[in-house]
């Protein structure tokens, strides 16, 4: 790798296109500049920062594609594209074809495009900004696209294997293939570097947002998550259901007159905290009217908080005790109530919230948990966009 590498790290969400610029030498990443653009779909916002200088601006963003070409405008205005040595993708879904981060080419796009089904909410969006992305800034420029699945590659059998005929698993490469991994990955060797005396860290890594999902970790490598063919399986999220029983999701066409597809879309994109408040998708949201007195959203949110606590418990009983559990994503970060709701009254599991530490709203990492808990307990702020450059900067290092 050369002394430094300014590599753009574009992150496709479910609503959202982050943009951030990252300088990666040996042993480091500095931050150059970050990004969003929000509310895609018609009138989106976006905000960039770059060391004290901030845009922000409404424009118009029918599409991904015009997300990027807005974020690249404003990177532009900052002069902060002519150094890019390569450019990194989150792609959701990378199958059992994609264990680690790959140069982009034909076979790469094409492979990202067979796999959207599985991400409906994902994979399309991020193979629209890449193609975009290519398009704009030319095929010379070295890519690179990081798949959330590559860190559950290596998943035991037992845990990424569904009870189902083994021959049909087989024919059809069906197993649980977990998602989120780039966050859970970041968490994980993030709390090794500030716990370097404990050994095999035992952790439980709730990435918690717009979607949401939790990881079971001993010394780095998973056991178990809770995410499984596609990211609908596992936790209550904004919108997507999370585990329901599946008969359910056989009857449903019956008793609702709608096709597989309209089943699978109420599923995504109208279920959730949103289906269940009638009101949002978003927790602060919910988390008003809740005070407010209104009786959907104290659902939702009980709802929501049950189901995580519901997972804290198995994976607790998987790792035989955790040592740490670590909360990350925006309602993980930010969200002391969520926090409390879900880790309260589990004084047996050894797992003891300090009230005053979980309150503060303090950025950056840090434990909230009190000094006698036998289980620490801490807050994150994750770092997708450099576990993507870093992985970017090496690809495009070892092509060189």
């Amino acid at each position: 790798m050369s002394p430094s590498t300014d590599i753009l790290v574009l992150n496709s969400g479910s609503a959202t296109l982050k943009l951030d610029v990252v300088s990666v030498a040996p042993g480091r990443t500095d931050r150059k500049a970050t990004g969003i653009v929000e509310d895609i779909g018609g009138r989106a916002s976006i905000r960039l920062e770059q060391a004290g200088t901030r845009i922000e601006r409404v424009t118009n963003a029918g599409a991904y594609a015009d997300a990027l070409d807005a974020g690249l405008d404003a990177l532009e205005e900052l002069d902060l594209l002519k150094n890019i040595g390569g450019v990194g993708h989150r792609v959701v879904h990378g199958g059992t074809q994609f264990r680690g981060a790959v140069l982009v080419d034909s076979d790469v796009v094409d492979a990202i495009r067979r796999m959207s089904d599985l991400a409906p909410l994902h994979n399309a969006r991020a193979l629209e900004v890449l193609e975009a992305a290519r398009k704009r800034l030319g095929e010379d420029l070295p890519m690179a696209v990081c798949f959330d699945t590559s860190f559950y590659a290596d998943l035991p059998e037992s845990a990424s294997t569904y009870a189902l005929p083994a021959e049909l698993s087989r024919k059809h490469g069906i197993r649980r293939f977990g998602f989120h991994g780039l966050a859970h990955a970041y968490m994980v060797r993030r709390y090794a570097e500030l716990r370097p005396a404990v050994r095999a860290p035992r952790l439980i890594t709730l990435q918690l947002g717009s979607g949401c999902s939790a990881t079971a970790s001993i010394d780095g490598r998973p056991i178990q998550t809770s995410m499984g063919y596609t990211p609908l399986e596992g936790l209550v999220m904004g919108t997507r259901s999370g585990n329901i029983d599946p008969a359910l999701a056989l009857r449903l066409p019956g008793l609702l007159g709608k096709t597989a597809s309209e089943v699978e879309d109420l599923l995504n994109r109208q279920s959730g905290l949103l289906g269940l408040s009638g009101l949002s998708a978003d927790v602060r949201e919910i988390l008003s009217g809740a005070a407010e007195g209104d009786s959907a959203c104290k659902l939702a949110i009980e709802v929501f908080a049950m189901r995580t606590k519901e997972y804290v418990g198995a994976y607790m009983a998987l790792l035989n005790g955790a040592g740490a559990i670590v909360f990350g994503g925006g309602i993980g970060e930010n969200s002391p109530e969520v926090r409390a709701m879900v880790l309260g009254n589990l004084d047996r599991l050894g797992i003891q919230l300090d009230d005053d530490a979980n309150a503060n709203s303090a950025d950056g990492e840090r434990v909230i948990s009190q000094p006698s808990s036998p289980v620490e307990v801490w807050v994150m702020k994750v770092d997708e966009a450099s576990v993507i450059a870093q992985a970017t900067a090496r690809l495009v290092s070892s092509t060189a």
